[in-house]
């Protein structure tokens, strides 16, 4: 996209989010070109949806497009896509014999979708088996944030017919940019709790000054800008490498910037922040729920840990 047409698309996406939920989102997004932006810009259409996503606190089934564009289906098209377990970046299916076994996630969107693909261990390589959804057992997801319509997915079906074709590669190309949607989504839902917490600083009066004024304040809440933008860089970073790793490492950094935000925007915001009635609570449990998906902050840092030790050799610096 031109910077003309950039402009014109997160005009239209941030207007979208701001009336549209669930379903009618996914809608609104179509007649906007989401499909055919995220086929011809993949870095443009992600970092402006998702982040406007997890600002605005917007639902969509968006991250469906995201995975399915890398394992081979035409764009466009009505079939949705089993997700990872929270937590977990590996497929959620298993295929012995003819036999698919199923345990994975979803967005509401799967609910709308007569064919569901789901990424599966076959025999040491990865396939992806086109199954009715109807034949997959689907349950909502309660928990910390219900309103993010995620569901459960399970199911044991038998296959009359297999394609064998490994798409380990596709998978790993899914799960890079399914983790770098998710973290602008953080990105997104961070700079939203800073927001309100930079407001309620600005607004709030004690010992006659605002507290914006004082220092411990504002350590905090420059100390979640840092957090923000060092999240925001080491995404960047991994848009220019292409590298499933830095996709890794940039999910895993901006993970742990939601905890540092959050935690610092919570101290700046103070009983108010504890409360139904404020914004906060709902861009902090979203970004609780977003941690674990295509892995957690924690378990990946583990796992890039287990790698350095295994492997005895430092990844390329960041071009931070």
């Amino acid at each position: 996209m031109d910077p003309q047409d950039r402009t014109l698309f997160e005009r239209s996406v941030r207007h979208a989010m701001k009336v549209h939920r669930g379903a009618i989102l996914d809608e609104a997004l179509d007649e906007l070109g989401w499909r055919e932006a995220l086929a011809t810009d993949p870095r443009g259409a992600v970092s402006i949806l998702f982040e406007l996503q997890g600002s605005a606190n917007a639902v969509s089934s968006a991250l469906d497009d995201v995975v399915v564009s890398c394992i081979g289906v035409e764009a466009g098209s009505p079939q949705g896509v089993v997700l990872p377990c929270l937590g977990r970046t590996d497929p959620p299916g298993k295929i012995v014999g003819r036999t698919l076994t199923v345990r994975g996630l979803a967005t509401a969107g799967l609910r709308s979708r007569d064919i569901a693909l789901v990424a599966a261990t076959s025999e040491k390589c990865v396939t992806v088996a086109a199954v009715e959804r109807k034949a997959l057992a689907v349950r909502p997801l309660g928990g910390l944030n219900p309103t993010l319509g995620l569901l459960e997915v399970t199911g044991s079906l038998e296959l009359a017919a297999i394609d064998r074709r490994d798409l380990s590669d596709d998978w790993a190309r899914a799960v890079g940019l399914g983790q770098l949607a998710v973290a602008h989504e953080l990105v997104g839902a961070q700079r939203a709790m800073l927001g309100l917490a930079r407001d309620h600083a600005i607004e709030r009066v004690q010992f006659g000054r605002p507290i914006s004024s004082f220092q411990a304040v504002r350590h905090r809440l420059a100390d979640s800008l840092v957090a923000i933008e060092s999240a925001d860089a080491a995404i960047s970073a991994a848009w220019e490498s292409r590298s499933a790793l830095e996709a890794s490492m940039a999910k895993a950094i901006a993970g742990n910037a939601a905890w540092t935000v959050a935690r610092h925007s919570q101290q700046v915001l103070a009983g108010i922040g504890f409360t139904a009635e404020h914004a906060f609570h709902h861009f902090f449990r979203r970004a609780l729920v977003l941690d674990q998906v295509f892995g957690s902050a924690r378990a990946l840092t583990a796992e890039l840990g287990e790698d350095l030790l295994r492997d005895r050799r430092l990844p390329a610096m960041l071009p931070l």
